[in-house]
């Protein structure tokens, strides 16, 4: 008998070791857990909107290819007095279209990348993520000479890959809050109603300057004046991101089929 419990003393003992030990290393995972959510919280990520207030609005555009849009709008945005927006274009366009990208930044409106080649850079290797910013960058530079530090990647497909780079090179990516779908002409009206429906206080705007979007030109003069009739201000998106922290730092991939 007292053998017996000379024996479930010892195993009682190790037992309780072993639970101590399990203890301790539940304790390290979840310190180490608490480490990781603080690094993701740090980690590059996307803008989509910014958290404000005041009625701050930056209307965007990108551009990747057609000469027949873009000034239609600029002259829209002209006499609206609209003076600041902000300009998304890809390297290769610019380069074949410097008087266009002249037109814009001597009317003062914001330059960002809108990078080289029109693929989903989620499918590209580092390497050629990097290879295709930097090439964007140096066109772009040349072009209106002044670096940009802004990035709409195309068809705003990235992944926790691509806004690493662009972060390596100094860039924000920057995604959009309100979508106004105008690349698909869905109708002027529809166009409208899209944006002024969805417009909030520190919102980002996607629209478009290509040729495919044959109506934007149209909207754009009455979403503007819809805008001002609510009390908004147009700004850029750098001057957006100065209102307040970011928000929405997700760092959730994101791929938009346009």
């Amino acid at each position: 008998m007292n053998s017996f419990y000379v024996f479930s003393g010892k195993k009682i003992k190790r037992n309780l070791i072993v639970l101590v030990a399990a203890i301790f290393a539940i304790g390290i995972i979840y310190l180490e857990s608490g480490n990781v959510s603080v690094f993701s919280e740090e980690a590059p990520s996307a803008v989509y909107s910014v958290p404000t207030d005041k009625k701050v609005i930056a209307l965007t555009f990108d551009i990747s290819w057609g000469d027949k849009r873009t000034e239609p709008i600029l002259k829209v945005l002209q006499e609206n007095k609209v003076q600041k927006a902000t300009f998304f274009l890809s390297s290769p366009w610019s380069k074949t279209h410097p008087e266009i990208v002249t037109a814009i930044k001597e009317a003062g409106y914001e330059i960002g990348s809108h990078g080289h080649r029109h693929e989903n850079y989620s499918s590209l290797t580092e390497e050629q993520i990097r290879k295709e910013i930097s090439t964007a960058h140096s066109i772009l530079t040349d072009l209106t000479g002044k670096e940009p530090k802004l990035l709409r990647l195309p068809n705003g497909d990235f992944d926790k890959r691509v806004l690493q780079v662009a972060n390596s090179l100094n860039y924000q990516v920057v995604q959009w809050d309100t979508d106004s779908m105008d690349w698909k002409n869905p109708g002027v009206q529809t166009i409208v109603d899209r944006v002024v429906s969805k417009a909030h206080p520190g919102d980002i705007v996607l629209l478009h300057a290509s040729d495919s979007s044959k109506q934007t030109h149209e909207a754009l003069p009455v979403i503007i004046d819809k805008l001002k009739n609510q009390g908004y201000e147009f700004v850029t998106v750098s001057e957006l991101l100065n209102h307040s922290s970011v928000e929405g730092k997700e760092v959730r991939d994101q791929a938009s089929g346009q």
